[in-house]
Formats: C-alpha cells, sequence, structure tokens
C-alpha cells in the first residue's frame, strides 16, 4: 500500500485486514448475495455458467479482487492489475454503470453492517470515512461515471451510500429463476466456508438466517424457525466475545 492510499483509507485496510478479518470476509459474502435480488445481475451471473458451476472459486477471485484493492491500494502496480481485470470482466451488454455502482455499494455498505451486527465492536466513525474514500476512489478507478447517489459525491458519507443502495432495492428487488439458482448454488458449500465451524453443518439455514426481509423475498428465501434464528446470533457473538477478550477489547 502506498503512502498515499493508507493515508486516505488505511483505517478502513485495518479494520478489514487486521481487526476483523472474518467477519468481514462473511460481509463481503452477503454483499455478493445481495445483488442476486436484482434481476439484471442475476442473468448476467447465471449466464456466464461459473457461479452456479462453482461458485466458491467466483466468489474467492471477488474477495481476492477486493482484498488485494484494499490492502495493495488502488495505485499499486497489483491495484492497477486487479482494476484492469475488473474492468474487462465487467465490460459486457448488460453492465450499466448504475449497476456497477449497486455492487460497489454492496461491496462497501454489507461489510460494515455484518461488524456492526456481529462483530466485537462497531465500525467507527474514522472507519467508516475511510470505506467511503475507498468507495468512491474504486468507482472512479473502474472510470464509473459520477454517483447516483443524490448530490454525487458532494453526499459526503457512506450513509448516503447507503440509503441510495436501500431505495434501489426497493425499485429492482425481484424473484428470478437465475437469483433462486445462483442461491441454491451458494447456500451450502460457499458460506459454509465463511461460517463458524459449529454453525457449518446448518448452513443453509444459518445463511438465510443472515438476510434480511427484502433480500428474503427477492430469493424467495423462507425465514428460518425462531430457534436457529437465535443460535445464529449466540454463535457470532460468542465469537465475537472470543476475539475481543484475545484483542485485549
Amino acid at each position: 500500500m502506498t503512502a498515499g492510499t493508507r493515508d486516505a483509507y488505511g483505517a478502513y485496510a485495518r479494520l478489514v485486514l487486521e481487526t476483523m478479518p472474518e467477519e468481514s470476509r462473511i460481509g463481503l459474502t452477503l454483499g455478493f448475495v445481495r445483488t442476486f435480488g436484482i434481476p439484471d445481475i442475476a442473468r448476467v451471473l447465471a449466464a456466464t455458467g461459473r457461479m452456479t458451476n462453482e461458485p466458491r472459486a467466483r466468489a474467492k477471485a471477488t474477495g481476492v479482487a477486493m482484498f488485494t484493492l484494499i490492502g495493495q491500494g488502488l495505485d499499486s502496480a497489483e491495484g492497477r492489475r486487479v482494476v484492469e481485470g475488473l474492468r474487462r470482466v465487467h465490460d459486457r451488454p448488460g453492465i450499466t454503470p448504475e449497476l456497477m455502482h449497486y455492487v460497489l455499494a454492496c461491496f462497501t455498505v454489507c461489510p460494515l453492517r455484518f461488524i456492526d451486527t456481529h462483530g466485537s465492536r462497531p465500525a467507527t466513525e474514522a472507519e467508516r470515512d475511510a470505506a467511503y474514500t475507498f468507495h468512491l476512489a474504486l468507482a472512479h478507478a473502474l472510470g464509473l461515471p459520477e454517483s447516483p447517489v443524490p448530490g454525487g459525491d458532494t453526499a459526503g458519507d457512506l450513509a448516503a451510500v447507503e440509503r441510495w443502495m436501500r431505495d434501489y432495492e426497493t425499485r429492482h428487488f425481484a424473484p428470478t429463476e437465475a437469483g433462486r439458482a445462483l442461491w441454491a448454488a451458494t447456500n451450502k458449500g460457499l458460506l459454509a466456508a465463511r461460517l463458524p465451524a459449529p454453525l457449518a453443518p446448518l448452513a443453509p439455514a444459518v445463511a438465510a438466517s443472515l438476510l434480511d426481509r427484502p433480500l428474503r423475498t427477492a430469493l424467495t428465501v423462507r425465514r428460518p424457525p425462531a430457534p436457529i434464528r437465535a443460535l445464529v446470533t449466540y454463535a457470532l457473538r460468542a465469537r465475537a466475545r472470543r476475539r475481543a477478550g484475545g484483542d485485549g477489547g
């Protein structure tokens, strides 16, 4: 990571890579899953066949790309290589700038959501500001036009991105065969690999417990029984407490 990058979003990098890497990986996976609720994105992902046939490999490639950019910086040699690869992958019919902005919002907002709910502590304002800086820098590096967030880049915080993201989902979330197929391919092996060991055998129900109502509706997923939801909350909070104790608070 170069000095300029470290100054710009170093707090975010430390949170994701050092302080709560496991929570960040689960949150990033949930951000990826969230895109399945958008019909245009689901169709593109399903059409390639890779997501339904090799969900872990596809998600791992996405995770490696994002963690490389966060860890080494957009302006590093490896960061520039990853950005160019992302441009090529997404330069295809049906991938609009607005869809790309939505995907980037999911990848920035969802890890922080998961950290706030299930981490050893919520993200700080400094970490949120740094995440927002990274979000804008990546959009710029990918050559995306001005943010669709009301006020554009002058909105100034991640909360504005999250509000836009929520409104976009209200307008576009809808059930599709492609979305259901992507969820069916993802909710076992992929999420099981991201969860604490005691929860892995219950991966499909556990995964469903981590979805909010709008996304469950879009993917036609039933809400798991209360005991499963309680077990998930307990296991994730217990892990967060252990990590907080091990880190000295």
